[in-house]
């Protein structure tokens, strides 16, 4: 079974599924496609599949033009969540936001699983690509996948591989941002691996999905707590008459021990305001 999908992989026969055709889920079709993959996206917004149906895109920085390039490479788009079968992954692209008391919400991750269960079948290798704490992938999927008769690691595949995106940002793209993958056994991060060294320059394997998970959250909350500090910095220096930015400059000709932050207007984006209370979960 492993075989078979690492040679499908390999000579591009496989169908590549994506759940969630968002700012995530919708470069990643394109980069598929851009290679010779047939790809079937999947979203539960029937707005969203008529748009891309129509060659056009609904995100500011993708392009109509590529979507309808995408098209004429095989891609399409559905609501209907029975034709899972059709493809030979689901990668899992949907959002992990915070519930009233500022604890993780899965019930977007949860919903897509349950939906896609009953459509499982032998050779499937599911990859999340969503933001969420340790544990998530063997405590919350593994069970549900599973629950369906399947064996993980024998005639079913299941990766955490954490989205990297910096929309709008000229200098990276879904290609050359390094990957970072993770199975719940060998043969899982064999197919990952495989997958998604197919279409990005550079894969990085590491042991479990949790480390994996954790690889993630330690990136934003990198991000979160450097950001705080710069910005808590320029009031102090405000205040004794200094120039921030003439300080950060001077500091940044350290060669080691210093990464460069520069004071804004605070955390933006979807993920570093949120992901810090992931692991305080």
């Amino acid at each position: 079974m492993k075989q078979q999908l690492l040679n499908r992989i390999a000579d591009k026969s496989a169908v590549i599924g994506i759940v969630g055709l968002g700012y995530v889920g919708l470069p990643l079709m394109l980069r598929f496609a851009e290679v010779g993959y047939k790809v079937l996206g999947f979203d539960i917004d029937q707005s969203k599949v008529d748009a891309l149906m129509a060659g056009k895109s609904y995100i500011e920085h993708i392009s109509g033009d590529s979507i309808a390039t995408a098209l004429t490479r095989g891609f399409e788009a559905t609501t209907d969540f029975s034709r899972a079968p059709e493809a030979d992954t689901l990668i899992l692209c949907v959002p992990t936001p915070l519930n009233k008391y500022r604890e993780p919400d899965l019930s977007f991750v949860l919903n897509t699983i349950d939906s896609l269960v009953p459509f499982l079948r032998e050779g499937h290798l599911v990859s999340l690509e969503s933001t969420t704490y340790p544990g998530t992938t063997d405590e919350e999927l593994l069970p549900r996948i599973e629950s369906r008769g399947l064996k993980v690691g024998d005639n079913a595949f299941l990766v955490f591989s954490p989205e990297r995106e910096d929309p709008g940002n000229p200098n990276f793209t879904t290609r050359t941002i390094p990957k970072v993958c993770g199975g719940v056994t060998p043969a899982c991060q064999e197919i990952g691996v495989a997958l998604y060294g197919a279409v990005i320059d550079k894969v990085v394997p590491v042991s479990s999905t949790r480390a994996a998970e954790m690889t993630k959250l330690l990136e934003n909350i990198h991000r979160a707590v450097n950001i705080g500090l710069v910005n808590e910095m320029k009031i102090v220096a405000d205040r004794m008459g200094i120039d921030i930015h003439e300080v950060i400059r001077a500091a940044a000709t350290k060669p080691f021990g210093f990464v460069p932050y520069y004071p804004g207007p605070g955390l933006g984006g979807h993920c570093i305001p949120i992901d810090p209370f992931y692991l305080t979960w």
